[in-house]
C-alpha cells in the first residue's frame, strides 16, 4: 500500500525501560495485520505506527502492546462542560451522548438530564464549534457560554511526567528506607564478626527486608518482569527479578540450613534489598534525566498565549485562545503574545520571533504582514486577523514535526536493535553458563577468585565454590544494560530535534541526520534560496549632479501609478528609505518599454533605451557603457530622463540575500560543494553564482527537470542535499538523499523535505548542517559507550570481578551517561 495511503497514529506506552521492551513492543505491533511499519521510541515512550485502517485500529494494537506485557497510556485528555438545550427525557439523553462519542477524539461523555449539560472528556483539538454540530445533528442545541475547561494538552503532560517522577522517587526513598538497616546490621558481622539476634535472627532479618524492599516499591519492577517472561518476550526488569530472587533464595537456602533442612550456603539476601534499591535509584535518575533531555518539546508545548483579546460586536472581549475562530480580530498590545497565526491589518510593531527561528533581533511588522502566534509583541499595538488557529497554528506544527521526528529512527541503531532484540536472553543464557561454568571448573575459577581478592576487597574466596558460582552469575544478570543501547540514539535525536526546533531547524526524519554527514554537494535552488525571489533595486547611478535622493524621487513618482514589478520595486525602495514625493499627472504606460509622466510640468520617463529614443531623450556613451556593465551582472537597467536628459539609472534584479555570501563561504569549510540550481539563462546564472561564490551552475533547467539534474550528479557519485522552497522543487528534494525544504514564515507544513527550515535564510542551512553532525556526533558517542559498557563489564562479571551491588550501579550509570551525554549536545553552538 503507497506510504501516503497509510493511517498514522501514535500511542503513549506505559512500562518501558530497556531497549528489549522496544523490541518486543515493535514486534507484537508489527504482527498486527494491516502494520506497514511500527517505531517504538524508549526516550519518549511512544509508539509510531503506519497502518492501512481499513484492516486494523488503534484497539487491536492496545490488545498487541498488552499481550507484549506492557499497556497504552490513557491519551493526554481535557474536559469540557457544555450546557444543551431542548432535552426532556432518557432518549434525548442517549441521543446527545452517541453523537458525542461520534466525534474523534472523544473518550467520554456524560450528559445529565437535570442540569441539562454534559461533561466530555476528549484528547486532540476539538473546538465548540465541533460539540455544537455534534448535538445539533442529533437534534438539541448548544447554549454557548464560557465552557469550563480543564487543562491544556501541555499541562496534562506536564502533570503525567511530574507524577511519574515522583513515584520513581517514592519508590526509590521507601527502598532506601528500608535497605540503610540492612547495610547497618551488616558492618558488624563483616568487620567483626558480630551478628546482632544472632545468626538466625540475622538470617530472618535480611531476608524480610529485602523482602519488602523487593516486592513493595520493586514490585513493578517484578510484575514488569513476570508479564514480559509470560509473553516470552523479556526485558531487563527479567535481570533484574532473577538476580535479586536469586539473592534472596540463597538468604532462604541459609536459613534451612539453621534448621539442618539444607546444606551450609553463603547467604546474599541482604544485598538482594541492595540490588532493587540500586536499580530503582538508576530509574529515578534515568527518568529525571530524560525529562531534562525532552525540556525543549515541553518548552514549545507551554508556550502559546492561554486567552486572547478579541474585537466582538464593537468591544474588546477576552476569550480563551482554544476558542479563537478564523477571522477574529485580536488586539495585542505590548508585552503580550500573539494568541494565534495572522495577519497585521492595523498598526506598527517590533515582534520578537526568537522561539521560530532562533534569532534575537526582533522584526518590524505593519499592516498586511504575516505573524506567529506565541511570538511577542514588543512595543505599539498591533490589530491581527486569526488565520490559523488550534492544530494549524505554526507551533502545533512544529511540535507535531518534532515528535514526529523523534518517533523516527536512524539507520546506525539499526545494529543496535538487532543486539537488543535478543539482548535479554542472550544475557540469561550467560548467566547459566558462568554458573555451570564455576561449578565445572572450580580450581580454574578459584583461582582467579584467589588472585582478585588480594587487590578487590569484595571478593572472599572462602565463602566456597558453590557461592562464588552464585556470586559471579547474579553479577552477570544485573550488569548487564540494554537500556544504553535504546536510549542511544532516541534521546540524542530527542535534544537534536527540540534544539532545531529552538533555532528554526526542524527535523522530520531522523535518517537525515546520519546521511548529512556523508553528503558532498549540496544543491541550492536559486531563486527563493540564494535570492530574495522578487525583484528590487540594486543599485542607483546618478548623472549632471543629481542627487540619489531626487533621482529615487522621480522614478516613484512616475511609477506610482504602474502595476509592472519592475515600477513596484522603485516604489518601495523609496518608501523603504521614508522618501516623499508629490503625485504625477498624465502617467502613461508605454508596452514593453516604460512609463511616461509629467511632474511639476515636466516630462519624465523611465524605462528602456528604447523609450529615451522613441521619444527623443539622449542618451550618450558614458550612460550605455553604465548600462552594459549593469546589465552584464543579469541587472535590468531602466534610465530616468528629466526634460528628455537622462539623469540615472535604476537598477533592478532578484537580490541576493544578505548571508548568501557568507553562508555559502561556511558551506564550502563544512567541505560541501555548492552547485546553483536555476532556470535563468547561463548568463544571468553564473553572473549571480560569481557574485556569492558559487563555481559550479546547472542553469536553464525547468521546473520538471530538476529532479533528472539531482539523479545526474547522484549517478556520478555524489551524496546530494538539495535545498528549495518545497513546493515547486518538491521532486528534486524527495529525489535527493537529503532534502532540505525552506518554510515561508507559518507555512512548515512542507511534506517534501527531510528537514524544514523556518527562516528562509541560508544560514538556517548553515545551522541545519551543524545541528545534523553535532548530533550524530552523540549518537555514535553513546552507542560506543553503550557497547563498550556491555563489551567489558559482562567478561569481569563472568570472571566474579564484579560485586552485584557495584554492577547494579555500574549499569544504572550507563542508562544515565548515555541520557546526560545527549544533554550535553545543547551546549554545542549550531
Amino acid at each position: 500500500m503507497a506510504t501516503d495511503q497509510l493511517t498514522k497514529k501514535t500511542l503513549n506506552i506505559e512500562g518501558m525501560h530497556c531497549a528489549s521492551c522496544v523490541s518486543a513492543v515493535e514486534k507484537s505491533l508489527s504482527r498486527v495485520e494491516g502494520v506497514e511499519e511500527a517505531s517504538v521510541n524508549l526516550a519518549t515512550e511512544t509508539a509510531t505506527v503506519s497502518y492501512d485502517d481499513n484492516k486494523t485500529g488503534v484497539e487491536e494494537f492496545r490488545q498487541a502492546i498488552e499481550d507484549a506485557g506492557y499497556a497504552v497510556a490513557d491519551a493526554q485528555t481535557e474536559s469540557r462542560m457544555l450546557k444543551i438545550d431542548g432535552m426532556h427525557c432518557a432518549g434525548c439523553v442517549n441521543s446527545v451522548e452517541q453523537s458525542l462519542k461520534n466525534l474523534d477524539g472523544v473518550t467520554e461523555v456524560n450528559v445529565n438530564l437535570a442540569s441539562e449539560s454534559a461533561k466530555v472528556t476528549y484528547s486532540g483539538d476539538l473546538s465548540t464549534d465541533n460539540f455544537a454540530k455534534a448535538v445539533e445533528r442529533a437534534g438539541y442545541s448548544l447554549i454557548k457560554e464560557e465552557s469550563e475547561t480543564g487543562q491544556t494538552i501541555a499541562e496534562t503532560k506536564k502533570q503525567r511526567e511530574q507524577e511519574k517522577l515522583d513515584k520513581a522517587y517514592s519508590r526509590m526513598w521507601w527502598s532506601w528506607v528500608l535497605t540503610i538497616p540492612i547495610i547497618l546490621w551488616m558492618i558488624p558481622e563483616m568487620i567483626w564478626g558480630y551478628t546482632f539476634l544472632g545468626e538466625l535472627g540475622y538470617e530472618i532479618g535480611m531476608i524480610a527486608l529485602s523482602g519488602v524492599v523487593i516486592f513493595a516499591p520493586g514490585w513493578e519492577t517484578i510484575k514488569s518482569a513476570l508479564k514480559s517472561a509470560k509473553n516470552l518476550t523479556p526485558n531487563m526488569d527479567v535481570l533484574i527479578a532473577m538476580g535479586t530472587l536469586a539473592a534472596l533464595s540463597t538468604g532462604l537456602v541459609a536459613l534451612l540450613h539453621q534448621f539442618g533442612l539444607a546444606p551450609d550456603f553463603h547467604s546474599f539476601a541482604g544485598i538482594a534489598g541492595m540490588i532493587m534499591a540500586f536499580h530503582l535509584t538508576g530509574r529515578y535518575i534515568e527518568t529525571k534525566a530524560k525529562g531534562r533531555a525532552s525540556e525543549a518539546i515541553q518548552k514549545l508545548m507551554t508556550l502559546e498565549a492561554k486567552e486572547a483579546t478579541v474585537e466582538r460586536d464593537g468591544e474588546e472581549v477576552k476569550v480563551p485562545v482554544q476558542d479563537l475562530k478564523p477571522g477574529d480580530i485580536m488586539v495585542v498590545r505590548p508585552g503580550e503574545k500573539i494568541p494565534t497565526d495572522g495577519e497585521v491589518i492595523q498598526g506598527k510593531s517590533s515582534v520578537d520571533e526568537s522561539i521560530a527561528t532562533g534569532e534575537s533581533m526582533p522584526v518590524d511588522k505593519s499592516e498586511g504582514d504575516e505573524v506567529i502566534g506565541a511570538t511577542l509583541n514588543k512595543n505599539g499595538v498591533l490589530k491581527v486577523r486569526a488565520t490559523k488557529v488550534g492544530k494549524d497554528t505554526f507551533l502545533n506544527q512544529v511540535i507535531k514535526m518534532v515528535e514526529e521526528a523523534q518517533g523516527t529512527k536512524v539507520p546506525i541503531q539499526e545494529f543496535a536493535d538487532r543486539i537488543t532484540a535478543v539482548f535479554v536472553p542472550v544475557v540469561l543464557g550467560i548467566a547459566l553458563l558462568t554458573l555451570a561454568l564455576w561449578l565445572i571448573f572450580p580450581s580454574f575459577f578459584g583461582e582467579i577468585a584467589l588472585w582478585a581478592s588480594a587487590y578487590l576487597p569484595w571478593i572472599n574466596p572462602g565463602m566456597g565454590q558453590v557461592a562464588l558460582a552464585f556470586y559471579a552469575a547474579i553479577a552477570v544478570l544485573v550488569i548487564a544494560c540494554p537500556c544504553a543501547l535504546g536510549l542511544a540514539t532516541p534521546t540524542a535525536l530527542m535534544v537534536g530535534s527540540g534544539m532545531g526546533a529552538e533555532n528554526g531547524v526542524l527535523i522530520r526524519k531522523g535518517e537525515a541526520i546520519q546521511i548529512m554527514k556523508d553528503v558532498d554537494t549540496i544543491v541550492l535552488d536559486k531563486t527563493g534560496t540564494i535570492t530574495e525571489g522578487k525583484p528590487g533595486v540594486t543599485d542607483v547611478i546618478t548623472f549632471n549632479d543629481t542627487k540619489e535622493s531626487e533621482l529615487l524621487k522621480i522614478a516613484a513618482a512616475a511609477e506610482s501609478g504602474s502595476e509592472h514589478p519592475l515600477g513596484e520595486s522603485i516604489v518601495q525602495e523609496a518608501r523603504e528609505k521614508e522618501f516623499s514625493w508629490k503625485d504625477a499627472d498624465d502617467f502613461e504606460a508605454v508596452t514593453g518599454k516604460g512609463v511616461k509622466a509629467v511632474l511639476d510640468g515636466k516630462s519624465v520617463l523611465v524605462g528602456s533605451k528604447k523609450l529615451m529614443i522613441q521619444e527623443g531623450a539622449i542618451v550618450n556613451g558614458m550612460v550605455e557603457e553604465k548600462m552594459t556593465a549593469l546589465e552584464n551582472e543579469a541587472k535590468t537597467a531602466m534610465l530616468v530622463a528629466l526634460d528628455y536628459k537622462v539623469i540615472g539609472i535604476i537598477a533592478v534584479a532578484d537580490r541576493i540575500k544578505e548571508d548568501s555570501r557568507d553562508a555559502i563561504a561556511e558551506l564550502k569549510k563544512f567541505g560541501l560543494n555548492p552547485v546553483m540550481l536555476t532556470g535563468d539563462n547561463k548568463r544571468t546564472a553564473e553572473a549571480i553564482a560569481k557574485e556569492v561564490g558559487i563555481e559550479e551552475v546547472l542553469a536553464e533547467v525547468m521546473p520538471d527537470q530538476k529532479s533528472d539534474k539531482i539523479k545526474q550528479l547522484q549517478s556520478e557519485g555524489k551524496i546530494v542535499a538539495m535545498v528549495g522552497d518545497g513546493i515547486n522543487d518538491a521532486p528534486a528534494l524527495t529525489q535527493a538523499q537529503v532534502g532540505i525544504a525552506i518554510g515561508t514564515g507559518t507555512d512548515v507544513a512542507i511534506e517534501s523535505g527531510d528537514i524544514v527550515l523556518v527562516k528562509g535564510d541560508l544560514s538556517a542551512v548553515v545551522k541545519s548542517v551543524r545541528l545534523s553532525r553535532a548530533t550524530f556526533t552523540k549518537i555514535k558517542q553513546n552507542l560506543f559507550w553503550a557497547f563498550f559498557y556491555n563489551v567489558v563489564m559482562i567478561p569481569l562479571a563472568i570472571l566474579g570481578m564484579l560485586h552485584p551491588l557495584l554492577a547494579e550501579a555500574a549499569m544504572a550509570f550507563s542508562s544515565v551517561n548515555v541520557v546526560t551525554n545527549s544533554r550535553r549536545l545543547r551546549k554545542k553552538r549550531i
